[in-house]
């Protein structure tokens, strides 16, 4: 367990990787490492989720479920700098990357912590939650992200979730229909689902 991008402190030998990748028009600086997920390029299912929500105007709070070392929480902060986005994982590795990610691409509008799902969340009014959420944590993880959601958006907020058809987008759009009384297909790509629900109350 203590060796997956999910685990807290996971035990690794470290091998730093450096990098650049152009996410929403920005070239963006990425360090990676050992024990976090994708670290030598940007995962395909998060860029297909910023290119379904580059559309969307970008206002309020947003916040970025399992942030890993940043490519999506950053990639929004540096296209919207006037809108807050908290960055939170359970990986202590992955967000001190993500860290030294906003500092050398000189992204301060973001807050970056760690939180085990939505354990250190304390808002209730984020109008854009996101997620790319870590499969091989589990169904049960994966929902629970999906779930709870509700609960820190605003009314008239989004949760938009990335999740390939054969890794459970299915069963994840029934759970987002069962929580919010919607689910829409945005955005489909190479086998991956971009699913959209809305808080309607």
């Amino acid at each position: 367990m203590e060796n997956y991008y999910y685990s807290k402190n996971p035990n690794v030998e470290h091998d730093e990787k450096y990098w650049n990748f152009e996410l929403l028009g920005h070239d963006l600086a990425f360090i990676t490492d050992n024990g976090v997920f994708s670290k030598n390029t940007v995962d395909y299912g998060s860029r297909v989720l910023l290119n379904a929500v580059a559309t969307t105007e970008l206002t309020g709070a947003i916040l970025d479920v399992g942030c890993g070392y940043g490519p999506i929480g950053l990639a929004l902060a540096k296209k919207a700098p006037s809108v807050t986005v908290d960055m939170v994982d359970v990986n202590e590795l992955a967000l001190e990357l993500a860290q030294k990610n906003a500092v050398q691409n000189e992204i301060e509008n973001v807050n970056i912590f760690a939180s085990s799902i939505y354990e250190n969340v304390t808002k209730t009014d984020y109008q854009l939650i996101v997620t790319n959420p870590p499969i091989r944590a589990g169904k049960a993880v994966v929902h629970e992200i999906l779930e709870a959601a509700k609960e820190h958006l605003a009314v008239g907020g989004k949760l938009v979730a990335v999740l390939q058809k054969k890794q459970g987008a299915p069963s994840a759009k029934k759970k987002m229909v069962a929580v919010f009384g919607n689910c829409e297909v945005i955005l489909k790509d190479k086998g991956y689902f971009i699913l959209q629900s809305v808080k309607e109350s």
